[in-house]
Order: structure tokens, then C-alpha cells, then sequence
């Protein structure tokens, strides 16, 4: 079984890849080359970095428009900005279209939220907890409410409630941690830095037939 792993030249792509391999996968590929990632059994679409410097640099590879179908066809997890590029839209830089394969908005933290009655700090840094909206296969052995690991100022929020796997709050702002859509399960957390959690929400992903 192949993983590859998409690159758009930045974020933290092989530690996403070790991760991978310690969960058992057969082999891992980082590749920006469309003829491996049509051929891997299951794709990993990453994140962290700007969302516009992230569909620059798929649109130089020839991969913005095959992207969106070839998403579609095999289990995919997004990672954190992974996620927030399969919404309709992003509030970031000024405003950004994402693949539009989850109905809903990424928008920006609030600059003057709190977070209990200390200011909240943006961007999200740190362990937050996430609640399990919707059984699914990637949250088998993973208890509700578990704690994983964030960093991000903007956030998804749904369009349709049914396709939210996991909510968090942060804030005043709850938003979606999880989304789940046919093949696609996507997190706005990031599973390689979450320890047994994230590790055991890998292992899931690399048993998972996409339905």
C-alpha cells in the first residue's frame, strides 16, 4: 500500500511522513508528481503555511485542477491546512477559493476574543479537546472529548452540520475540528504531534476504506 503525501513546498510534510510509517504504512511518498499520486492507494493532503501560497504553488504544478477529482476517488486525510483547502472559501489573504469539496467558510480568529478571562492568543497553539460529533471509522479506540494538539488563527466552520465529524471551541468561537465527507476525512489538528491519539488516528486512516 502507498501513501503519498502532497506536496505544495512548505509546511511539515515529512514529519507527517515519519508519522505515517511509524502507523504502519508500506511506503510514503512526498510528491507533487500528478502520475504518483494517481497511482497511491490513499493520499495525505498537509498543512501549515498560507492558503495562497499553497494553491500558487499547485497551480505551478499542474495540480490545482486535477485536485478537486482526484480527491474523489480513493480515502484521503486532510491536515490542518489540508482541511481549510477543501472549503468553498477562506477569508485569508483577502479572501481565497478552496476546492470546494466541503460546503462552508474558513474564517479568522477574532484579534480581541478571550479565552475564559485571560485574552486568547491567536494563533491556537497548544492541546485542545475535540468532540466526536459523528461515529466514525477514524475515531475507532480514540475517546470523545480527547485532547490533540493545534496551530492555527483561521478555522472551518460547516455549512451542513452533517458533514462535521468533531467540534472544538476555542474562545467564543466553535468550530470544526473534523469534517467527513464520503472518502474524505479532514482535521484541522494535527495528528502527527497529538502522540498516542494522533498516532492511533493514523493507524484508522491507513485501515480505512474510504466509506
Amino acid at each position: 500500500m502507498t501513501v503519498a503525501v502532497i506536496d505544495y513546498g512548505m509546511g511539515n510534510l515529512r514529519s507527517v511522513a515519519k508519522a505515517l510509517e511509524s502507523a504502519g504504512a508500506d511506503r510514503v511518498l512526498v510528491t507533487d508528481d500528478l502520475r504518483q499520486l494517481r497511482a497511491a492507494d490513499r493520499l495525505v493532503f498537509p498543512g501549515q503555511g498560507a492558503i495562497d501560497s499553497c494553491f500558487t504553488h499547485l497551480q505551478a504544478h499542474g495540480l490545482a485542477e486535477a485536485l478537486p477529482g482526484l480527491l474523489q476517488n480513493k480515502p484521503v486525510l486532510g491536515i490542518c491546512l489540508g482541511l481549510q483547502a477543501l472549503f468553498d472559501q477562506s477569508e485569508e489573504g483577502g479572501g481565497v477559493a478552496g476546492l470546494g469539496l466541503v460546503p462552508g467558510q474558513v474564517r479568522r480568529f477574532p484579534a480581541a476574543m478571550v479565552d475564559g478571562d485571560m485574552p486568547a492568543k491567536i494563533p491556537q497553539m497548544g492541546w485542545n479537546q475535540v468532540n466526536q460529533t459523528v461515529d466514525h471509522p477514524l475515531w475507532q479506540g480514540i475517546d470523545d472529548h480527547s485532547w490533540f494538539y493545534f496551530v492555527h488563527s483561521y478555522y472551518g466552520q460547516v455549512a451542513n452540520s452533517a458533514h462535521q465529524s468533531g467540534g472544538c471551541q476555542y474562545g467564543q468561537i466553535e468550530f470544526s475540528a473534523a469534517v467527513a465527507i464520503d472518502n474524505i476525512f479532514a482535521v484541522q489538528f494535527h495528528p502527527e504531534k497529538s502522540h498516542r491519539d494522533g498516532l492511533q488516528l493514523l493507524k484508522n486512516f491507513l485501515a480505512w476504506d474510504g466509506t
